[in-house]
């Protein structure tokens, strides 16, 4: 018999439940093989037991973030069990991918533009055993050899690695870390514009793979210089169109049945002076893939990410369509595929809210726009009856969190405190202020960049990011939310003028806080605990309401809904039959 409707889920509900997009309950499926299987539907549109997943999403962090956020552990108010009230919160703070959570931006990119190589790629006859026969893959931007090393990593010694830099600093460096690497791989490391002054040319036509992200600070290319290289065997680029030319200057290194893989910024895949460019390349068969990247990798982590796949045609044959792939909606850059396999499995399950095989011919018969989202369904429109159970939920919640709101009585006199410098404290091991390189331990003070405010550290891997100072802190002597709060405060009074937006070493140990008690500290450390775990509720909900009005707004606009609405008068009274809204 199979299972009750409400007790089971499709990949669209559980999207819906956690947050995110289909793309990354797709990619969960194949990153995770303890991830929930299915119970019934069919192979194109399975479905799940609730409560497997709901406990699955809980022990790997990828619930929704309103479960923990509003919780206290003062024992006088509890924001409890808010996951069951409302689902959609995006997963900006979530666990990074398991593997991955010691990984960079940078590093990130480079395991994910690596794992698309084909095996291939490494292939070497038998009769050609030689270091200097060993395929040869490229990178002419390499910074300080982030890709290389993840060629290195993939493939070890089967294959030679080399890489031009402009920056003379960065190629150093991207030497010693190649010779330091363990992998055995032969690399050799070039000092020079990659464009103007081509150390690569020997290898033009030849190299089993290129992979690039090119230096996107740089939109001028010297096209006057330049405008009748042989390179440019799909057009010239124009002036502000660098991309396009590192691009070509890829894929004119790679050898038949070789590829290039290169990171191109998202106006390239639409801009209107690089039509013609880009329907050569689509004509011609090169371009074989675009895949739009979530935002947070690479070298401009706020702003989104494609890579191009581009493929030397050997023979006749070419591809009939162009493969869109969009990645773009996953809220966790952790979760965008490092497998080969798992990157084959995506294609060949073609879920039309991730993948779309477009054909050339469509492509060409428009402005070659190659921005994925125009040709994958990205949005799941939910049902009428569940926009009418989330916002009585939310109605529930809004009511819930006003409750929590505190109330502090007026002291009868103005207290004015007796102060304490952070050097005294230090001098008298209250606390120790650790090196900046220092991995934080729960319960140490994290003086954090960008002018954002101190924190105490939780023990996850959330700790390391944004962090200047590293205070460790005698629990003996002091409560760590107390120190924080008062730090806040006296340090909004000090001008910064690093670069970091962050205090110094120095600057901290001028900072003070009032000398009290102990048990007069954790008074004032439980009231701030309280306020900053309240403020992360109610900024939590602020994104889970954005995210369901950006929902009712798609499907308004797409007939699902009506543009007749009403309005409670009384949100405590609509949501009072709800047991959900129990007094706190």
């Amino acid at each position: 018999m199979p299972p009750a409707a409400k007790n089971v889920l499709t990949a669209a509900d559980i999207a819906r439940l956690a947050g995110v997009g289909r793309a990354a309950v797709s990619n969960w499926r194949r990153r995770y093989p303890e991830f929930p299987k299915p119970v019934g539907g069919t192979a194109q549109r399975p479905v799940f037991d609730r409560e497997q997943v709901e406990e699955w999403l809980a022990e790997t962090g990828k619930a929704d973030q309103l479960s923990t956020a509003g919780r206290t552990e003062t024992g006088t108010q509890h924001i409890t069990d808010l996951s069951a009230l409302v689902r959609g919160i995006p997963h900006d703070l979530q666990e990074p991918a398991r593997g991955l959570i010691h990984l960079n931006p940078g590093q990130l990119l480079a395991r994910v533009m690596v794992s698309l190589l084909p095996d291939s790629t490494a292939y070497v006859p038998p009769d050609q055993l030689d270091d200097e026969d060993l395929p040869l893959v490229l990178d002419p931007a390499c910074a300080e050899a982030t890709l290389l090393l993840a060629v290195a990593e993939r493939f070890g010694g089967h294959v030679r690695v080399e890489g031009q830099e402009i920056d003379e600093s960065a190629a150093a460096n991207a030497a010693a870390r190649l010779r330091s690497s363990t992998q055995g791989v032969p690399y050799e490391i070039h000092y020079g514009d990659s464009l103007l002054d081509n150390q690569l040319a020997p290898y033009l036509g030849t190299a089993a793979a290129v992979v690039c992200e090119p230096p996107f600070h740089k939109p001028q290319w010297p096209m006057v210089e330049l405008d009748d290289d042989p390179r440019w065997r799909f057009g010239v680029p124009a002036l502000r169109d660098a991309e396009l030319a590192w691009v070509q200057h890829c894929y004119a290194h790679i050898r038949p049945r070789g590829m290039a893989i290169v990171a191109v910024s998202p106006r390239t895949s639409f801009q209107p002076s690089g039509q013609s460019i880009r329907a050569e390349l689509v004509r011609s068969g090169a371009l074989q893939s675009v895949i739009a990247l979530p935002t947070g990798m690479g070298s401009t982590p706020d702003t989104g990410l494609h890579l191009w796949i581009l493929q030397r045609p050997s023979g006749a044959f070419t591809s009939p369509a162009v493969n869109m792939i969009d990645l773009s909606g996953l809220s966790d850059p952790a979760d965008v595929p490092d497998e080969q396999a798992v990157w084959e499995g995506l294609v060949h399950d073609a879920d039309p809210t991730i993948f779309g095989a477009v054909p050339r011919r469509v492509l060409l018969a428009g402005d070659v726009d190659l921005l994925p989202s125009r040709y994958v369904s990205t949005h799941d429109v939910a049902r009428t009856d569940e926009f009418a159970h989330v916002t009585d939920r939310l109605r529930a919640l809004y009511t819930r969190i006003g409750r929590a709101l505190p109330e502090f009585a007026a002291h009868p006199i103005k207290l004015h405190h007796d102060y304490v410098s952070f050097a005294e404290l230090e001098h008298t091991h209250a606390l120790k202020i650790l090196s900046r390189e220092t991995t934080p331990s729960a319960g140490d003070l994290l003086v954090r960049t960008l002018g954002r405010p101190p924190v105490v550290a939780t023990g996850t891997a959330a700790d390391e990011t944004g962090v200047a100072q590293v205070v460790e802190i005698n629990p003996d002597r002091l409560d760590p939310h107390f120190v924080a709060a008062f730090l806040r405060a006296d340090a909004q009074a000090l001008p910064v003028a690093n670069t970091l937006g962050a205090l110094n070493r120095d600057d901290l140990r001028r900072c003070r806080i009032p000398r009290l008690s102990l048990a007069e500290q954790r008074r004032y450390g439980d009231a701030f605990r309280h306020l900053q775990q309240l403020q992360d509720t109610i900024n939590a909900l602020a994104k889970t309401s954005s995210h369901v009005i950006d929902q009712t707004l798609y499907a308004l606009t797409t007939g699902v809904l009506t543009p007749d609405f009403s309005v409670a008068q009384d949100t405590e009274l609509a949501g009072a039959t709800d047991d959900e809204t129990r007094e706190l």
